[in-house]
């Protein structure tokens, strides 16, 4: 895409002047707070041609829901919030549903018994398992995407997962100070900004011509392969089901 974010930024402004983007509160921490959102936006609003689903963080505990917060933000947040939009999508076709991943995700795995037990994907409070435990949910990223694909075949709505590229962003904002001290300096040398980040977010929402390639995984605006556990249709079934049941939608 060769319109730019500081582009697309300064046109938003404009717009919002005439009323043409409107604020809403969405906490992902919690279940409720997504249900509100979806129901106030689908009042309000009688559009929805693109759904990006960029939330996300690395951090310990539970949230009031009860589930781990990396799994729950990361993933049930974005779950639940695109089945409740989706007949929206639908109607406003051609639309599409971008979910931001990680190249992490290939690092990731699925334990079903652990989010069965713990409503979690994996245990542990370590910087070093938080990390893990952020590379699970980017692959429960991958994996939803494949699964969409497959669901929404024969309608008017497309979706992507993608990998963003390293981005110096505040995600570890809830990190301990000994932490962020010691990976200021490597996101100040090797780490992309803000606005190259957002590049193939908006190619996979905006670009004309890659409706054929729905389901697939993104980085640096062209289709990447993605190992076989990120694209195992078993595993990708059994990951929404058990999703339908954590958000109360089965």
């Amino acid at each position: 895409v060769s319109v730019t974010l500081t582009t697309l930024t300064k046109k938003w402004y404009m717009w919002s002047l005439n009323k043409y983007i409107l604020p809403y509160q969405k906490w992902t921490f919690l279940l409720k707070s997504v249900r509100s959102f979806a129901e106030n936006f689908l009042n309000k609003e009688s559009r929805l041609e693109i759904l990006i689903n960029n939330a996300g963080l690395v951090i310990g505990g539970k949230t009031e829901d009860g589930f781990g917060r990396i799994f729950g933000v990361n993933h049930l947040g974005h779950f639940l919030l695109t089945i409740l939009l989706l007949e929206r999508l639908k109607e406003c076709g051609p639309s599409r549903v971008v979910t931001v991943s990680s190249m992490a995700h290939c690092r990731g795995k699925i334990d079903f018994d652990c989010i069965n037990t713990h409503k979690d994907l994996g245990l542990g409070n370590s910087t070093l398992a938080l990390l893990m435990l952020y590379s699970h949910s980017k692959l429960c990223n991958v994996l939803f995407t494949h699964e969409l694909a497959k669901r929404l075949k024969g309608t008017n709505v497309t979706c992507y997962s993608l990998h963003p590229g390293a981005i110096k962003t505040d995600i570890d904002r809830h990190s301990n100070l000994w932490w962020r001290l010691f990976t200021a300096p490597i996101l100040l040398l090797f780490f992309s900004d803000v606005e190259s980040g957002a590049q193939t977010s908006l190619y996979c929402a905006l670009q004309e011509g890659i409706e054929p390639l729905t389901g697939c995984y993104f980085s640096s605006c062209a289709v990447q392969n993605v190992s076989a556990k990120a694209r195992d249709d078993a595993v990708a079934k059994k990951l929404w089901e058990v999703s339908e049941r954590l958000v109360g939608l089965a």
